[in-house]
């Protein structure tokens, strides 16, 4: 997950600037692109950890570039919760980034700090059903978003991942009918609106969670809102990445990003 959002309804204002002493307890990795580093500790343990299935905490990967410099961070959402124990799963491509280098070298007893944790959405009990689409730096908060689902409640994901071996299980007591995507196949977009004109998905107007590539969630914010009636309130939208871009070149465009989708909504408004 990166650290660009836009849509999100009902929730504070990240908690920016007070670093936090963790240490990592275990590494596991769980797909070929996923591992798993759950941090522990005592001021993990005396966190607030909120109430969001899309919270997160900006790890402290590094050293400042130079003097003065503020430090290189990643942002992670928190996957899980447990026993004064954080679970952050961090997306692995090879030597890419930052991120996914340092969780395929950490090790248990190593320290680190982090920032957080922030948030803002969680599922509405109320909305008629839940439709959740990202790629794989969105599944750890789709996934935790679907385990929290009660009984009742209506859910469709639709995630991107490299191939079939990052698919990861989803233990839910709610109906959720996961949707699968592999790059090759068929984008994310065409998964989601193929499956509406098909009839696949529930009547009514859901809440929305649409997270990952920028350029994706933007295609599929506008259609949700043009084509399902998503309202801003019922809808969290974040571009947690950008094809083609790093990671200090897409905050530096974050605000054009954030810029557009008003615009999207504008001419929405206008029709």
């Amino acid at each position: 997950m990166a650290d660009t959002t836009t849509d999100r309804p009902g929730g504070p204002p990240p908690r920016k600037g007070v670093p936090h002493a963790a240490t990592v307890t275990a590494v596991r990795r769980l797909t070929p692109h996923t591992v798993r580093v759950t941090l522990g500790g005592e001021e993990v343990a005396s966190l607030d950890p909120t109430p969001y299935t899309d919270r997160y905490v900006k790890l402290v990967l590094g050293e400042p570039a130079e003097p003065g410099a503020r430090p290189p961070v990643r942002t992670y959402t928190v996957r899980a919760v447990r026993d004064g124990e954080w679970d952050v799963d961090l997306v692995v491509h090879g030597d890419e980034g930052l991120g996914g280098p340092w969780a395929t070298r950490v090790r248990p007893g190593e320290q680190v700090t982090f920032l957080g944790p922030g948030g803002g959405y969680a599922p509405d009990p109320e909305a008629p059903w839940h439709l959740l689409a990202g790629d794989d730096s969105a599944l750890p908060a789709i996934a935790a978003t679907l385990e929290t689902l009660p009984p009742g409640a209506v859910a469709r994901a639709f995630v991107e991942v490299p191939g079939a071996a990052d698919e990861q299980p989803v233990r839910t007591a709610a109906d959720v009918r996961v949707t699968w995507v592999h790059p090759g196949s068929r984008t994310l977009e065409d998964a989601v609106m193929e499956a509406h004109a098909a009839g696949a998905l529930p009547g009514g107007v859901p809440q929305a969670f649409l997270h990952g590539e920028a350029g994706c969630v933007r295609v599929l914010r506008r259609w949700a809102r043009a084509e399902l009636g998503v309202p801003r309130e019922r809808l969290s939208a974040s571009g947690y990445w950008r094809r083609g871009r790093s990671d200090e070149t897409w905050r530096a465009e974050k605000r054009e990003w954030v810029a557009a989708v008003e615009q999207d909504d504008a001419a929405l408004a206008a029709v």
